[in-house]
């Protein structure tokens, strides 16, 4: 019995289910999360199927996540989505039911759960709960799942364009296309900016700094954000726009918190730069990762290691 289907057998077995994602979320990370809870419910009516973690306006067309009592975790079984590592767990309370399953699309640094079925080469968790799906004849898919699954894999795979995208990225998408909702509602809501990310997003490509090396940043304190009336959470449409620019290989974008502390969203067209997160406590794929730093000096270090790694690669950029 493989991996998959020892998650169908424990989906069957259990009840209730309760699902995570991590923190901060993205389109995947709302898309799997609510996409399996769609599946699972329409698959087994009499399941209690929750989604938890803190809920963004951002994200309301996707689905609102559940408030439950402790309770609820005795006898469940916890599936957390598209989350790396346990810190990222958004909801810690993902240790206390009965049985633990990760399913996850990034390099498994943390092999955490009595289940782990991670695919770092999957575009996204989006991408592999419809193959969970697709290989079980106990699994039913509904329209509502299909919107979710595709909103995840249009949001990790950059509309298409990023290397993880494969053949069978598409297909999966051709299939959920079929169902009974609108690839262009999803593709417009995804793509959509309000005013205040319009001009920050002039800011980024006025004040961006580009280094020799092919390397590029740029530090949106706390000053910044206020006066675009942002926060860290309305930064995340601004980030693929260095890499828009030929000539730049990787990049960094650095967002000041609440703590003063520095978000780091780091990118590449080709150099890896997940050993660079993970030299700041981050991770992430090769090419998309993440971290923090305390302050200036932890900024600068970032700086001159991404200068390095830009400088050192000779290979082709995407």
């Amino acid at each position: 019995m493989n991996v998959q289907q020892q998650i169908i057998k424990a989906i069957k077995k259990y009840n209730p289910i309760i699902i995570h994602r991590h923190k901060r979320p993205d389109p995947d990370a709302y898309g799997s999360q609510m996409g399996l809870a769609s599946i699972i419910k329409t698959s087994f009516p009499n399941k209690e199927v929750y989604c938890v973690g803190k809920q963004y306006p951002g994200f309301d067309w996707l689905g609102r996540t559940d408030q439950i009592d402790d309770d609820k975790y005795k006898n469940a079984l916890v599936i957390t989505v598209d989350t790396a590592n346990q810190p990222r767990v958004d909801d810690q309370r993902y240790k206390d039911g009965q049985m633990l399953i990760k399913i996850d699309h990034h390099p498994n640094d943390d092999p955490y759960g009595d289940l782990k079925w991670v695919v770092p080469e999957a575009s996204s968790a989006s991408e592999m709960i419809y193959d969970l799906y697709h290989m079980s004849a106990d699994l039913k898919i509904n329209d509502e799942a299909g919107r979710l699954l595709y909103a995840g894999i249009v949001g990790d795979t950059g509309r298409f364009k990023y290397p993880s995208t494969s053949a069978h990225t598409f297909e999966v998408a051709a299939q959920l296309a079929k169902l009974n909702f609108s690839t262009s509602d999803v593709n417009q809501i995804e793509s959509e900016i309000d005013k205040p990310l319009a001009r920050l997003s002039a800011y980024v490509y006025q004040n961006v700094t580009f280094l020799d090396s092919g390397a590029a940043y740029i530090v949106l304190d706390n000053d910044t954000l206020n006066q675009f009336k942002l926060g860290d959470d309305g930064t995340s449409a601004v980030v693929p726009l260095p890499g828009l620019i030929k000539s730049v290989k990787a990049w960094a974008i650095f967002v000041q918190q609440k703590d003063q502390t520095y978000r780091i969203r780091l990118r590449s067209k080709g150099p890896s730069i997940n050993e660079l997160a993970k030299n700041f406590g981050g991770g992430g794929h090769a090419l998309a990762s993440g971290a923090t730093v305390k302050d200036q000096d932890g900024i600068k270090q970032v700086i001159k290691q991404l200068d390095q790694i830009a400088n050192n690669y000779k290979g082709e950029i995407v």
